[in-house]
């Protein structure tokens, strides 16, 4: 769990909340709908479970994303995304988007 932090500007705890390898693809798929574990496990095979978990658990620590237990056998567990972590959306499209010029020759000016 991180610990209070000082921040010295705003961009600095804007990165520092959806920084990482994991975290903004598991955001963008959260934007989408509401995932399962497995899902997004199975959406990134290459994620261990523990970093997966830590991940997770940071976003929903941040405010990010909120956690639903279900109270079944075995527990049925769901992440979405809070109203706060909603307000990232138009910022993660306009990354999508540039990525996405970016990557088409034909986009890109020359």
């Amino acid at each position: 769990m991180r610990c209070k932090k000082e921040y010295i500007c705003p961009f600095e705890y804007s990165i520092d909340i959806i920084s990482g390898k994991w975290k903004g693809l598991i955001l963008w798929h959260l934007f989408e709908e509401k995932r399962r574990y497995g899902e997004l496990k199975k959406e990134y095979p290459e994620i261990s479970q523990k970093m997966l978990s830590l991940t997770l658990k940071e976003l929903e620590n941040d405010g990010i994303i909120s956690r639903k237990i279900y109270p079944t056998i075995p527990p049925k567990v769901e992440y979405s995304m809070t109203n706060k972590g909603k307000r990232l959306f138009p910022i993660f499209k306009m990354l999508f988007d540039w990525g996405k010029e970016m990557l088409d020759p034909k986009e890109t000016p020359i």
